[in-house]
């Protein structure tokens, strides 16, 4: 039992850091969007193919 007790310590850890560190992501689109929306455009769409990809393989996972 004491080692769910510590997972869950550790995923509420994790969400924490998470949750700021997605602040610090907004921050950093934001700006990138301002300064050059155009180069910005084309990351964000990059960045949302791989992240298509994970989910993906995130299904594969929870489906075996």
């Amino acid at each position: 039992m004491k080692k769910k007790e510590n997972y869950f310590k550790i995923i509420d850890q994790i969400e924490k850091v998470r949750t700021k560190n997605n602040v610090n992501w907004m921050d950093l689109l934001r700006l990138a969007f301002k300064h050059s929306p155009n180069e910005a455009r084309k990351l964000v769409k990059k960045i949302n193919v791989s992240d298509n990809k994970i989910s993906l393989l995130f299904k594969k996972l929870s489906s075996k």
